[in-house]
């Protein structure tokens, strides 16, 4: 196992730069989380920790060890890909002793460790199956299995859930990050999916156009965003223009439209600085609706529902107070409200972040 360093690391493709001046490093035993829209790098930066692309420059460190002219089979690298990558007409003991043979490992010895990594994905006893045999999630275990049979010091993981269905996808995402924290291997796991970057990481490195927007715990880049970019990528955010009317020790008082003045936590208005203006942050789940005339807790404004999105135990709500349209995502307690209802929104300050109004 070893930690992973990227050193002003960039990537040009002819005239398209990629990846611009990375420093990241990736801690030992760690699952660390590329994530923002295609194109934005993450891949390309995968494929150079790989071997499969060469950096333009920079430096990509494995154990402190510079690995920029190691070619991919000394890097001892697993690799688990989308489409699984699997040999139709090789069984599975075969598929995933593939790796062992070129270490030189062969015989009794390579059918213990293929043995002990079908243990270790919960799939005993199929050695002698071939990949169509098995379901897809039985498959991309069978692509991590051969994966980490290598003992890898470093496994990396380009969307691998992405071709599951959403059942499956999230049992193995649960199923995944156990095994990682199993075999403690340091992983980079990319993914443009929200909620499987929340759920799996212990870090996030948020991307968009070859650049790190926020480095975090998911909590902190999810409560925390750095920029309306990450506020608005990691899940569903109202973005409110608002003005300082007023500050103490403790909080900054806001003119929010509609609601009028909330007073912030300091520590969640930290990027406005001394500035007069700025864009006040809110998760659509942390917003309240409440019955017309309601009197909640919290600032209060009043709205009506212009459309809603029915999801199960959740609705999300698109709500007009005065000359805004509000996201709102509430569990549904009883009937949920409908298109045309007249509704209370409830706002409690301490659910809110402040950027600079630049974004």
């Amino acid at each position: 196992m070893a930690g992973v360093e990227l050193k002003n690391v960039e990537k040009s493709f002819g005239a398209v730069t990629a990846v611009k001046g990375l420093d990241i490093t990736f801690e030992e035993g760690s699952f660390t989380t590329l994530l923002g829209p295609s194109g934005c790098g993450k891949t390309t930066i995968l494929r150079m920790v790989a071997g499969l692309e060469a950096p333009t420059a920079g430096d990509i460190l494995v154990g402190g060890t510079r690995i920029n002219d190691v070619p991919i089979h000394k890097r001892n690298l697993g690799l688990v890909f989308q489409n699984y990558a699997l040999f139709p007409h090789r069984t599975i003991g075969q598929n995933i002793a593939f790796g062992l043979k070129y270490r030189g490992v062969s015989g009794s010895d390579a059918a213990a460790k293929v043995k002990a990594a079908l243990d270790i994905v919960r799939l005993p006893g199929v050695e002698d199956r071939y990949p169509a045999q098995l379901s897809g999630g039985q498959q991309q275990r069978i692509a991590l299995a051969r994966a980490i049979v290598i003992e890898p010091d470093v496994l990396l993981l380009d969307e691998p859930l992405s071709a599951l269905d959403a059942n499956l996808r999230e049992e193995m995402r649960v199923e995944l990050k156990a095994i990682q924290h199993r075999i403690g291997v340091t992983s980079i796991f990319v993914t443009h999916d929200q909620s499987e970057a929340l759920a799996m990481s212990d870090k996030i490195i948020v991307m968009s156009a070859g650049k790190v927007q926020q480095v975090g715990a998911p909590e902190e880049v999810y409560n925390s965003p750095a920029n309306e970019f990450v506020a608005n990528f990691l899940g569903a955010s109202n973005i409110l223009d608002v003005r300082v009317a007023g500050s103490d020790r403790d909080a900054i008082g806001l003119e929010v439209p509609h609601f009028g003045v909330i007073s912030v936590p300091r520590a969640r208005a930290a990027g406005l600085g001394d500035a007069k203006s700025g864009r006040l942050v809110i998760r659509a789940e942390k917003l309240k609706l409440l019955p017309a005339g309601d009197a909640g807790a919290g600032v209060l404004a009043q709205g009506v529902v212009r459309a809603v999105d029915y999801q199960g135990q959740i609705a999300r709500y698109f709500v007009q107070v005065g000359d805004m349209e509000l996201q709102i995502m509430n569990m549904i307690d009883g009937r949920p409200f409908s298109a045309g209802d007249a509704t209370t929104v409830a706002i409690d300050p301490r659910d809110c972040s402040v950027l600079p109004a630049d974004g």
